[in-house]
């Protein structure tokens, strides 16, 4: 085996698996609330809208760090980092487990989405440390596999959770409250496995560094032949605004969805929270071959922009053809399945762009500025789906719609960036 390969696997075998594992966890905290919803909609009395604006509002928190973040994991340290949003944000998860009423719920959410900022970008920041370009997106793929992954495991275990009913709670409070805790446990675990950068690697051998080292500094050293921006200024590029906004709208649609499909499920079948949990990983399972195929193939072409287009116009089609099948819940999780293989087909592929147009400070704020800003669209697709729902009798199908309209738009704008010349 070359020493390329050897050194790829080797890192590979080291980061991926952990990453994947904090991932898991951390959508799982992030969007177990729509499970939770099943049940504490109906004790605490809330309202789809009042849902829908708490379950977004953890977005509007999770802004606040994301820049700052992604600065701190380039400049300071990933592992401190890292290791301090997982411990916060799990004891915030487990005490939302504890809320009572709407001012509990926003300002639990709130405060989870502030302790959560900048784990995302930050690892992405991170694997640029570690994976040349032509080898991100594979990387990123494999890393966020744990997206459809954590749908996957999240509904049959928040199915199970939501069962339990020890010292008087209801099992929507012990699915929060217990699903919060491996964060904690694994933040600590976080500071003595994660290695900041490869020069620090001694799990490497010495010619196995000594060859990443040098591979990721010819790469820095041919971004910076180009025009030498200052990351405020880097924010204003046309390229990235452009990402930025299609990245809003993709988040729009994808936590619009993905929080709202087991109450969307429940409505369309009448069947239990139980039955609804395991039904709803079906669209995340067929999305995570899916996920993992458009990383694998945009490395391989070197091509970013259709790759991720294309799975846009795939959450478009899905969400405007389930309003199509009626009350056919196989039909309808077909057409949800469609949405889902799009939703998350397109991260390796997008994810990809922004280290490709910049380099260092400048590439680690703008991927922070496009997370920060576009997962705002974590809080209006939520939101935006409960308030329609609550004013249009209690259908879905309006809200549906805007999701399905919004991921058409996000293709055109990614389409819209101009090819990196590296990628």
């Amino acid at each position: 085996m070359g020493l390329a390969d050897r050194t790829r696997k080797r890192i590979n075998r080291r980061l991926i698996p952990f990453l994947f594992l904090l991932y898991i966890v951390a959508f799982l905290d992030r969007i177990n609330v729509g499970f939770a919803g099943l049940e504490m909609t109906r004790e605490l009395e809330f309202s789809n809208e009042v849902f829908g604006f708490g379950a977004g509002i953890f977005f509007v928190g999770y802004v606040l760090l994301e820049i700052p973040g992604t600065l701190l994991v380039e400049l300071w340290s990933a592992r401190k980092w890292i290791a301090r949003i997982l411990i916060s944000w799990g004891l915030v998860a487990a005490l939302t487990g504890l809320i009572h009423n709407a001012r509990q719920f926003y300002w639990a959410r709130f405060l989870l989405g502030v302790a959560e900022a900048g784990f995302f970008p930050g690892v992405i920041v991170y694997l640029t440390h570690w994976y040349r370009n032509q080898d991100r997106g594979k990387a990123i793929g494999m890393f966020m596999a744990a997206i459809p992954i954590s749908q996957m495991l999240g509904a049959p275990i928040s199915g199970a959770l939501m069962k339990i009913h020890w010292l008087g709670y209801s099992g929507w409070r012990w699915l929060l409250i217990l699903e919060g805790l491996p964060a904690v446990i694994l933040g600590v675990v976080t500071l003595f496995y994660l290695t900041d950068r490869p020069e620090q690697a001694r799990w490497l051998r010495d010619d196995e560094r000594a060859w990443i080292v040098g591979e990721l500094e010819r790469e820095k050293q041919a971004k910076q032949k180009g025009p030498n921006l200052s990351a405020w200024r880097s924010f204003f590029q046309r390229d990235v605004l452009l990402l930025t906004l299609a990245y809003f709208f993709g988040a729009t649609a994808q936590y619009g969805f993905g929080i709202w499909l087991p109450k969307i499920i429940q409505r369309l079948s009448g069947f239990n929270s139980v039955e609804v949990s395991v039904i709803a990983a079906i669209p995340f399972l067929v999305s995570f071959p899916a996920m993992l195929f458009v990383g694998w193939n945009s490395d391989r072409t070197g091509e970013r922009r259709w790759h991720a287009a294309c799975a846009y116009l795939a959450t478009a089609a899905g969400l405007a053809g389930s309003l199509l099948t009626g009350n056919n819940v196989t039909l309808g999780i077909a057409m949800f399945s469609i949405a889902a293989m799009g939703i998350n087909g397109r991260l390796p592929a997008f994810w990809a762009l922004p280290p490709a147009l910049l380099a260092g400070t400048s590439a680690a704020a703008c991927i922070g500025a496009i997370n920060c800003v576009g997962n705002l669209g974590g809080f209006v697709g939520p939101y935006v789906l409960g308030f329609l729902s609550t004013h249009s009798g209690g259908s879905y199908a309006s809200g549906v719609l805007f999701l399905s309209v919004i991921a058409a738009a996000a293709a055109i704008l990614v389409v819209l960036v101009r090819r990196p010349a590296v990628c």
